[in-house]
């Protein structure tokens, strides 16, 4: 039986062990202990397209849709995502030090302040959307969810990079 199957009949075969690690009980009875859930898209289609991966780094089982998990199931899933991802996102950028690259950035997030070091203009890419992701020099990302939901003065910094 298919992981969707399983799903859409809800009994999703996932839990919490009691050191807090996800174990994924196959068709068969096997138990994998310490499975962690690996997006396909990440920031393109993060509910699309997941992966239950085992330590030995094999597929254990495929997730069409996230949404179409039991709740407790999918609640396991995101909590273990959000625990691994951490992509903060922009919501105002406060200063440049200069519009050539490498430049330093002071930004707002939802996680609060930040600074980072942009080391090129090819470090923005653009997502779906009016969505931007940017990779610092330091190797963090940050996205902006929405390049025309900033304020005014936000844009006209990151357009000069754009």
């Amino acid at each position: 039986m298919s992981a969707d199957q399983m799903a859409r009949e809800h009994r999703f075969p996932l839990a919490r062990n009691a050191f807090g690690r996800l174990v994924w009980t196959a068709a068969d009875g096997e138990r994998f202990e310490g499975v962690i859930p690996v997006r396909t898209f990440p920031l393109a289609a993060p509910s699309e397209g997941l992966s239950l991966v085992g330590t030995d780094g094999h597929e254990l089982a495929w997730i069409d849709s996230l949404d179409a998990l039991p709740a407790p199931a999918r609640a396991l899933i995101e909590e273990e995502l959000a625990a691994r991802e951490f992509v903060p996102e922009i919501q105002r950028i406060r200063k440049v030090s200069t519009f050539s690259t490498p430049s330093h950035w002071e930004v707002d997030t939802d996680r609060g302040k930040a600074q980072f070091v942009l080391a090129g203009e090819e470090d923005i890419r653009r997502l779906d959307g009016n969505a931007l992701l940017i990779a610092t020099a330091q190797g963090a990302y940050f996205k902006v969810r929405d390049l025309q939901a900033l304020d005014a003065a936000s844009r006209r910094l990151l357009g000069r990079f754009l």
